[in-house]
């Protein structure tokens, strides 16, 4: 059973991985069609930064798992026996 916190932690990661989502969804769907002119535009970064900011996050998730993988895998390591 989880905790109230483990539920309050998980309750917090949805609500900002959705409020992530709807932002990048109306960021690089919906304002492409809304006037450059109109207010809305100054809610959200300049459209190239709807490509570099997730290839970057995408370069910083794979350092975090490779770095991960291989502290485990080192970790692990039994030493060979020598006859």
């Amino acid at each position: 059973q989880a905790t109230g916190a483990d539920q309050a932690v998980g309750f917090g990661l949805v609500g900002f991985s959705l409020l992530l989502f709807t932002y990048y969804t109306i960021w690089v769907i919906v304002l492409p069609f809304v006037d450059s002119d109109h207010v809305v535009h100054s809610y959200f970064l300049p459209r190239e930064y709807s490509v570099i900011l997730p290839g970057v996050a995408a370069l910083i998730l794979l350092l975090v798992v490779g770095t991960f993988i291989g502290v485990v895998t080192w970790k692990n390591r039994k030493p060979r026996k020598v006859d």
